[in-house]
């Protein structure tokens, strides 16, 4: 698949970003990343909304092999065949995707830190522990001039 192929198939469903991502490309919407295009086919992000659609059409989550065993990425799933032929409906499943991404995005996000003590309007630092001293250490007999 060629960056073109990628733009044409995505017509309906509005404009995206294509870029360059292991061996194929990454297609994103909105500054988030919902497609891989690879040379074993195009995956869609999924999740437990949209998975059982996917498994509906018999697809199969992507799959890569390293020197000691298959890795089985759950979160994209290969996009049906019958799906090239039809780009509004290839549209409808691409902002289900996008939609997937966007969950696991909101989860992702991090925890609000806690506010440090203030004190007079001004954040307290951390008090840095002393270095203990050796209790066996022979005293410094340097002398003095």
């Amino acid at each position: 698949m060629d960056r073109d192929f990628l733009i044409d198939l995505f017509s309906d469903f509005g404009p995206v970003t294509i870029r360059r991502m292991f061996s194929g490309f990454g297609i994103s919407a909105d500054g988030t990343n919902f497609a891989l295009a690879l040379r074993s086919g195009l995956y869609f992000r999924a999740d437990d909304a949209t998975i059982p659609q996917f498994e509906a059409e018999g697809s199969k989550p992507f799959q890569y092999q390293t020197r000691a065993k298959t890795v089985t990425v759950n979160s994209y799933w290969e996009l049906p065949a019958r799906l090239f032929d039809d780009s509004e409906e290839l549209a409808g499943w691409a902002r289900a995707a996008l939609a997937a991404a966007q969950r696991a995005a909101v989860k992702k996000r991090p925890k609000a830190r806690k506010a440090k003590k203030m004190v007079t309007g001004q954040a307290v630092p951390k008090k840095k522990k002393a270095a203990k001293k050796s209790k066996n250490k022979a005293p410094d007999k340097r002398s003095s001039s």
